[in-house]
């Protein structure tokens, strides 16, 4: 698997507290949505890490074709 499955069709707003790791679905097989749960290790694909200075909502990507991971910027809609 090389292309990500789409887990949905539109973004979710999530509270992301500052200072703690997130590991994002990349390849949308996950249960857990939108979290990595260890899903794409029959694939190719990884998890995206990241962590945030401050705590803040956010508009998690979950058709996983977002250019600015992960965080949705409307590809989706397109």
């Amino acid at each position: 698997m090389s292309e990500a499955k789409r887990a949905g069709d539109v973004p979710e707003m999530i509270d992301i507290e500052a200072g703690k790791n997130y590991a994002w679905c990349s390849c949308g097989m996950s249960e857990n949505q939108p979290w990595c749960n260890g899903a794409h290790q029959s694939t190719e694909m990884t998890p995206f890490v990241f962590k945030l200075e401050e705590g803040k909502k956010v508009a998690m990507c979950m058709c996983k074709q977002t250019s600015n991971p992960p965080y949705c910027d409307g590809s989706h809609a397109k």
